[in-house]
């Protein structure tokens, strides 16, 4: 039973109801002794001795952070659900950004509820605890622990994160005797919100989410640290991509994404997004996820890609690669252009400068180029007030990175796109061009041709920090290191 279903019954007065069975198994019901013998004669399996997690005292930091914003108000944050595939199987779950941000905690169903009192809050984490052997929950419900593996006892996750916690199953019942404001970040569980409909305001909420996005605008020590190592995996699957290019031309795209995917899952959790394997003409549509395309000698291989850490911190990169190790005149010449953009990008990234300088700068490098090329009439800074520029360059520079690849996505316009850079911000720098492969303003030797570099920049005291400086930008340091990646 999921905890959507325990939050609301249809008849809460009724005694549990039975653990169904899968309406083809083959076994028609447990007998009497079956289900004796599967309550004993198992061994003592509790985890004694636990250490904290290692960010405990920054989550704990940032439970503090929340109190304070809002005293006085009861504040539920909700890891979500999992979510069906099809049929009797499940996506892999992903607990809330806000969730795992607070706790650390990425179990499903969890409930993070902040309860006010003098001075400030209460905390509880309410969790499923272990398996019931009892009633035989463990090895006849589909998420019982011999079907899906163990789950920390409640006394287990108390010292693993810090928080005192419940079963959440009693949740449903302290929640609807809530009294007072009450804020919940919605859309990750139905069945919590269904209970306090009549208790919060989409205001209050969205104030709620609005706060938690801004709060991870400035990452601290330990996020760096996760970012760093995500990037590093991710340069390391790049490296797998180029090594396998010649099995790519023999198959697909889905070559080189199912490389970087091996990588991402044996250092990391998983991919932080859908990765962008984009061969040849595909590599002009921005979120090419198909992967279903020819790879070829002489064409260019967009490859955007990032590990997502055991916490969920993602990288995000993109590299644009010579299907056969070397640039043509043509695609040298866009690549170069791209490169000169990045670099004035990432140049006008530093604390105290404006979000939105890297962007213009960048902007600016590529319209330069446009109109030396003939490609749209000058002067620059028209091409730039109407946006001409646009029909090549399409995106924005950049995003915030974190624990979502477009993090802090909830942030006021006046704290992200309208704000003013500070250390610990970390933020991509991406421009690019693409020119389709039926745009007849362009030169018939243009088309098909997309390129897009992009490197994750933390903002430092004094300045920046390229995190994935360890992938070369430089057209002929990305010939050489593919030429020595081939050899090697």
């Amino acid at each position: 039973m999921t905890v959507a279903e325990e939050l609301t019954p249809e008849n809460p007065d009724e005694a549990e109801e039975p653990i169904k069975q899968r309406k083809n198994g083959l076994y028609p019901g447990v007998s009497d002794e079956l289900a004796d013998s599967m309550k004993s004669g198992w061994a003592d399996t509790a985890l004694r001795g636990l250490e904290p997690i290692a960010q405990a005292a920054e989550t704990a930091a940032r439970r503090a952070a929340l109190s304070a914003r809002f005293p006085g108000e009861r504040l539920v944050i909700p890891a979500g659900n999992l979510k069906t595939r099809s049929n009797d199987t499940e996506y892999a779950f992903r607990a809330s950004v806000e969730y795992a941000y607070l706790t650390g905690n990425q179990t499903e169903d969890g409930v993070l509820v902040l309860e006010p009192v003098t001075g400030g809050h209460r905390e509880t984490i309410y969790l499923l605890p272990r398996s019931d052997r009892e009633n035989g929950e463990f090895w006849l419900s589909g998420q019982g622990e011999l079907w899906v593996g163990r789950r920390h006892s409640l006394t287990e996750s108390e010292a693993l994160y810090g928080i005192p916690a419940s079963d959440v199953r009693e949740l449903a019942d302290t929640l609807r005797e809530a009294t007072g404001p009450v804020r919940v970040v919605r859309g990750y569980d139905a069945g919590v919100e269904a209970v306090l409909t009549d208790k919060v305001t989409a205001e209050r909420d969205a104030e709620l989410r609005t706060f938690l996005s801004e709060a991870r605008l400035v990452k601290d020590d330990f996020e760096v640290g996760e970012l760093q190592k995500a990037v590093d995996s991710t340069v390391r699957g790049f490296e797998d991509v180029v090594r396998v290019l010649d099995k790519a031309e023999a198959t697909s795209e889905r070559y080189i994404e199912g490389t970087f995917f091996l990588r991402a899952r044996v250092e990391g959790n998983d991919v932080g997004y859908g990765t962008i394997a984009a061969a040849g003409p595909h590599a002009c549509t921005l979120h090419w996820v198909r992967n279903d395309g020819p790879v070829r000698s002489g064409d260019l291989l967009l490859l955007d890609a990032g590990v997502e850490t055991h916490t969920y911190y993602t990288a995000d990169v993109t590299r644009t690669l010579p299907v056969n190790g070397r640039f043509s005149e043509i695609q040298r010449k866009i690549y170069d252009a791209v490169y000169d953009a990045q670099e004035a990008g990432i140049a006008a990234v530093s604390p105290g400068a404006k979000y939105r300088d890297f962007h213009d700068a960048a902007q600016r490098v590529l319209t330069e180029r446009l109109v030396e090329w003939g490609l749209v009439e000058g002067p620059v800074e028209r091409v730039l007030e109407l946006g001409l520029q646009r029909r090549w360059t399409l995106h924005g520079t950049g995003h915030m990175l974190g624990m979502d690849v477009h993090d802090c996505a909830a942030a006021r316009v006046e704290s992200y796109v309208d704000g003013t850079l500070e250390p610990g911000m970390v933020l991509t720098v991406e421009p690019g061009l693409y020119f389709q492969a039926d745009d007849l303003t362009v030169p018939e030797e243009y088309r098909g041709i997309g390129v897009r570099i992009e490197d994750d920049i933390l903002v430092t005291a004094d300045g920046n920090r390229n995190l994935s400086a360890g992938l070369p930008r430089e057209s002929g340091e990305v010939e050489s290191w593919m030429a020595a990646l081939l050899q090697g």
